[in-house]
C-alpha cells in the first residue's frame, strides 16, 4: 500500500475528506520526527512502542582490502511490537 491509497482508505473509514486526511497524518508524522529527534520514545497502545537509541562507534575491517575504518557512533530509530499484535500478525491478521 502506498501513500496515496493510505490516505484514501483513511478517509473513507472516517468520512473524511483526502486533503483533510492528508493534512492530519502529515501533520502525525511531523509530531512523531520531533519527538523523535528530541530522544523521546513513544508507547502506542495495542501496537508497539518507538524509542531512540544511540550506536556505539565501532571499527569495522573491509574484507576486499583489509582496511580498518572507524564508523561514528550514531542514533538509530527502534520498534518493539506489544505482544497483542506480535500475536495476531503470527496467526495472519486472524483474533
Amino acid at each position: 500500500m502506498n501513500n496515496k491509497e493510505f490516505i484514501s482508505t483513511l478517509a473513507q473509514k472516517e468520512g473524511l475528506l483526502q486533503r483533510d486526511t492528508q493534512k492530519l497524518v502529515n501533520l502525525l508524522v511531523a509530531e512523531l520526527t520531533a519527538q523523535f529527534e528530541s530522544g523521546h520514545q513513544l508507547a502506542v497502545q495495542n501496537f508497539g512502542q518507538f524509542e531512540v537509541k544511540k550506536k556505539m562507534e565501532r571499527v569495522v575491517v573491509n574484507p576486499s582490502t583489509g582496511q580498518r575504518m572507524l564508523v561514528p557512533p550514531k542514533l538509530v530509530l527502534n520498534f518493539k511490537t506489544f505482544s497483542a499484535l506480535r500475536e495476531r500478525t503470527q496467526k495472519g491478521g486472524e483474533a
